[in-house]
C-alpha cells in the first residue's frame, strides 16, 4: 500500500526572530537542520520512491538533509512554487508580537489560523488551498495511486491545505488546528 509522507521544513531564521515568513526565501537554522535530521532518522527503513517540495530554500534544505539520513540522496526530487508557504504580503518581515501590538492579537490571530480571510497584499488559506490541491491532484496523487511512496516537504500552511483535503476537514475544523 502506498504511504504519503508530510514533513514540515526546519526553523527557519525567521521563525527563530518570530517573523512573518511567506515566500521570502529565508534558510533554516541549526535547530532546523537537527529538526531535519530527526525527521529523517523517523523516515529511515520507510521506502519513498520520489520526493516534492516547494521553491523555497527552507523546505528544499530540510529535504536534502532528510535524504542524506535515509541514505537515499537520489531519490527524484520534483520543485514547484505550488507547494510554498501562503504568502504573508505586507506582513512578511514582520515581527508577529509587534504587528499583535499594532492591530490587535485577534487580528492577527486571524489572518494567521482563519481560512479565508486575507492579511495585507496576501492569501488566505482558501488561496493556499486552491493552489496546493490542483497541484496534488495533478502531480502527486496519480503517483499514490500507482503504488508510489511519496514524501513532500512543504510549509505549514501549504500542508494545512492539504491535510484539510485529505481529511476532509471543514474550514472550521482547520481554522482549528495548529499548525
Amino acid at each position: 500500500m502506498e504511504k504519503l509522507f508530510l514533513v514540515r521544513h526546519g526553523q527557519s531564521l525567521w521563525n527563530l526572530e518570530n517573523r512573518f515568513t511567506g515566500w521570502k526565501d529565508i534558510d533554516i537554522t541549526e535547530v532546523g537542520i537537527e529538526e531535519a535530521k530527526k525527521a529523517g532518522i523517523a523516515l529511515k527503513g520507510e521506502r519513498i520512491d520520489i520526493a516534492f517540495t516547494s521553491a523555497l530554500i527552507r523546505a528544499q534544505h530540510t529535504l536534502s538533509i532528510i535524504l542524506d539520513v535515509i541514505g537515499n540522496p537520489d531519490i527524484p526530487v520534483i520543485q514547484d512554487k505550488a507547494l510554498n508557504e501562503r504568502r504573508y504580503g505586507n506582513l512578511e518581515g514582520l515581527n508577529k508580537a509587534d504587528t499583535a501590538l499594532k492591530y490587535g492579537a485577534e487580528q492577527v490571530h486571524v489572518w494567521r489560523r482563519s481560512y479565508d480571510v486575507v492579511p495585507p497584499g496576501g492569501e488566505s488559506l482558501k488561496d493556499t488551498y486552491n493552489r496546493v490541491i490542483p497541484y496534488f491532484e495533478r502531480e502527486i496523487q496519480p503517483l499514490l495511486k500507482q503504488g508510489k511512496n511519496v514524501l513532500i516537504v512543504a510549509h505549514g500552511n501549504s500542508l494545512r491545505a492539504l491535510i484539510m483535503y485529505l481529511e476532509h476537514l471543514s474550514p472550521e475544523e482547520i481554522s482549528r488546528k495548529v499548525s
